[in-house]
């Protein structure tokens, strides 16, 4: 029994499809992914270093500008809201 053209074409592509989903990232692009730790270890790492987790909304203007100034800090976003709570609370 012969396909159409039309169905061989979607055959195909579901075939391109599914490979594309089973090949993994190529190496180049998670670079440096095998040194990071996963977030089970992370949180350990965290809890060692005595960090929990602090979450809050703020306005949009305040978060561009502190991220921003994170960029230039050496700690980054959390160094950096670490530094300005100190301030304002000491």
């Amino acid at each position: 029994m012969s396909m159409k053209k039309s169905d061989l074409d979607k055959h195909l592509g579901k075939k391109v499809v599914g490979e594309m989903k089973g090949a993994g990232i190529p190496g180049r692009f998670a670079q440096g992914a095998s040194m990071l730790p996963d977030r089970r270890e992370q949180r350990r790492l965290d809890a060692a270093a005595g960090l929990v987790p602090f979450a809050c909304k703020l306005p949009a203007d305040l978060a561009a500008t502190l991220r921003e100034r994170a960029g230039a800090h050496e700690g980054g976003i959390n160094g950096l809201v670490a530094e300005l709570l100190r301030k304002g609370l000491g």
